[in-house]
């Protein structure tokens, strides 16, 4: 298996979110490490979640499943059924379809470090759980509920 040189892995600021939903995630960097790798069954990123930002919106995924692993730092998850602090370490998982909204907030002041996994099924819907926005797979683009574009 080929190592994946870290270091050569571009750097991607923010997110793909239209404004104003895209602010709280302005400052996380994500290295598509998966990518690097050439997987295409599944991501992995590494993400690097400054002081008061956010990993993602609150979400949740019709097909895939995903699991994220705090290497540095500490975040706190937010999730339907409340918050739990999650340590350099600690893993979370969210199965496909659960509708259990959920995403990573960085509350204290050090850049906190963490791996994201997620399987790549083409059918997934990504729901927002907090605002009106979704996403597929199929074509990536961000849409209200009703399918009607930003």
């Amino acid at each position: 298996m080929p190592k994946i040189d870290i270091d050569a892995v571009p750097k991607q600021l923010g997110s793909g979110y239209p404004a104003p939903f895209d602010r709280p995630c302005s400052d996380r960097i994500r290295q598509r490490l998966g990518n690097a790798g050439g997987l295409s069954a599944f991501g992995v990123n590494l993400m690097r979640l400054p002081p008061g930002g956010w990993s993602s919106q609150r979400h949740w995924h019709s097909h895939e499943d995903e699991f994220v692993v705090v290497l540095e730092g500490e975040l706190t998850l937010v999730e339907d059924g409340g918050e739990t602090l999650l340590r350099a370490g600690e893993c979370a998982a969210f199965p496909g379809n659960s509708g259990n909204g959920h995403h990573l907030v960085n509350r204290l002041g050090e850049t906190a470090v963490y791996l994201e996994i997620g399987s790549r099924d083409p059918a997934d819907v990504t729901t927002c759980s907090d605002i009106d926005m979704m996403s597929t797979n199929a074509d990536g683009r961000f849409v209200h509920k009703d399918g009607s574009p930003y």
